[in-house]
């Protein structure tokens, strides 16, 4: 007797999309689009050719290395239903980077687009470009999918940013993408048969592809961006019904600079949802997102491809909670702890752990690391945070950023909110620099707009201000940019290591 209850698989999903709406459009790419049907027949004919041709069966990896595009998507799906990965790796990644990611993961295949060959990338493994999976999958004839993926088993490998050490391989499940895909359309109200979402974050990364997928997933339209450009994007949002985006802050940061007349035309969008993750966006930005675009649509989400998303803050509680990610997301628990595990007093900093059914599998091939992410079932990346009264969560950094200096903890984050009061600072980045007397002290990197310039002594002495003598930066150093990953997050090991050499 079986239980009738159908496996949550992201192409069990999908298809049920195509067998309701065939004709529909599903995916748009620059000139191309594809319909709901297109998009299975392709994904069925990319499986028959994996499993026959390469031997791609389950809990193997697929290396996928290419911007957005039309085939993105399908490849992910073909995976899938085989029981495989695919690792999505960023076509941005350096070959020293790249053939690192690929040892670690040794997939049975590597596709690639054109561009991104390499003579310094020693795959090791077959490779397949994207000219020859096109002629591959158009010389195969479509088979009956199989159900042997398993909804607890990985369909997709993201590798961490590496922004505080080396890159890790993080497992996502079926079932976790596919709750929290419902989630997001009980949340945002974007993702449904009438929506249509704008992905310009790339697809490599956990959220680009959660967001993308989840219009997919819901039956929805999706146009896919390979490279952001700010008055494209104003563009599209006038002429097309766009329902959703996801931007990260330097997409934000793009738009702002934009021309006072495309800046107008943003008000004729038709966004339900403007969704911001992945960075931190600064209280001054997100006012100025809410006067560019309007009230009522920008929600701001804290989380992480280990844990989904966490925390949602609420378009009508970004001007009254000020820095804050908001209160847990849908299905979930949020809880902040001490270093001994006990429960930290509202208001009071701690780690913050969560709980939810959007949770990964674990690091891959690195049990050490996921029995560290892992407390009971409750899962941390290392985040601090505090929480207050009203159960709304404000992310204070990293605890592999936290500066013990004087053997009192400092958070980055409170140093770089006041520095950023200071006349004509655009960005910074506060790190710990290792020091024989306090064991560490602070050292902001700060990047000036315009014809700004301030002195080390004079940014220091503002500081003085504000902060107390143990938080207040020993050294300063002035940018042009800082240092950022694809997906935005500021590289601070970077920074760290900079400063450093400078220092000898």
């Amino acid at each position: 007797m079986t239980s009738g209850a159908q496996p949550l698989t992201i192409g069990r999903g999908i298809r049920a999309v195509a067998d309701r709406f065939p004709d529909k459009s599903a995916i748009h790419c620059g000139d191309d689009t594809l319909s709901y049907a297109e998009l299975m027949d392709r994904a069925a004919r990319a499986a028959a050719m994996l499993a026959e041709d390469y031997g791609v069966g389950p809990g193997d990896r697929v290396a996928l290395i290419a911007p957005n595009c039309l085939e993105y998507l399908e490849i992910i799906i073909a995976v899938s239903d085989l029981g495989a990965m695919t690792a999505a790796l960023s076509p941005k990644l350096s070959s020293t980077e790249l053939n690192g990611i690929l040892k670690d993961c040794a997939p049975r295949l590597v596709i690639y687009a054109q561009d991104i060959a390499r003579a310094d990338i020693g795959l090791g493994c077959p490779s397949l470009s994207f000219d020859a999976y096109i002629a591959a999958i158009e010389a195969t004839a479509p088979s009956p999918v199989k159900d042997i993926a398993v909804e607890t088993e990985p369909f997709v490998l993201h590798y961490t940013s590496g922004t505080t050490g080396a890159p890790k391989g993080v497992m996502v499940p079926h079932r976790s993408r596919v709750l929290s895909f419902l989630g997001m359309a009980s949340e945002y109200g974007c993702y449904g048969p009438d929506d249509h979402f704008l992905a310009i974050a790339p697809l490599c990364h956990g959220a680009g592809l959660a967001f993308a997928l989840a219009s997919l997933y819901t039956g929805g339209t999706v146009t896919l961006e390979a490279d952001f450009d700010p008055s494209r994007l104003v563009h599209m949002l006038g002429d097309k019904a766009i329902t959703g985006l996801f931007c990260v802050p330097t997409h934000f940061q793009r738009i702002f600079e934009l021309p006072e007349s495309d800046l107008a035309a943003l008000k004729q969008h038709k966004l339900k949802a403007l969704i911001s993750n992945a960075a931190p966006l600064l209280q001054a930005d997100k006012e100025k997102v809410i006067d560019l675009f309007g009230e009522g649509i920008l929600f701001e989400c804290y989380g992480a491809t280990e844990s989904g998303i966490v925390t949602n803050l609420r378009p009508h509680q970004h001007l009254a909670k000020a820095d804050c990610v908001g209160s847990p997301f849908v299905a979930t628990q949020v809880k902040l702890l001490n270093e001994d595990g006990s429960p930290t007093p509202v208001g009071e900093v701690g780690e913050l752990f969560s709980r939810s059914p959007y949770l990964f599998s674990g690091y891959w091939q690195r049990d050490e690391d996921t029995k560290e992410a892992w407390r009971e079932d409750w899962v941390s990346v290392g985040d601090l945070a505090r929480c207050d009264e009203d159960g709304c969560y404000y992310i204070l950094g990293r605890k592999n950023d936290m500066i013990l200096s004087g053997g009192i903890n400092v958070y980055p984050k409170m140093i770089e909110d006041i520095l950023l009061t200071l006349d004509g600072v655009e960005e910074v980045a506060v790190v710990g620099l290792p020091d024989p007397k306090w064991g560490q002290i602070v050292h902001a990197e700060i990047v000036m707009r315009g014809d700004t310039s301030p002195t080390s002594e004079e940014v220091i002495a503002f500081c003085r201000n504000d902060l107390s003598a143990y938080a207040v930066p020993k050294s300063v150093s002035f940018a042009n940019h800082l240092p950022r990953n694809s997906g935005g997050k500021v590289l601070k090991r970077a920074i760290r290591e900079e400063a450093l050499s400078k220092r000898g």
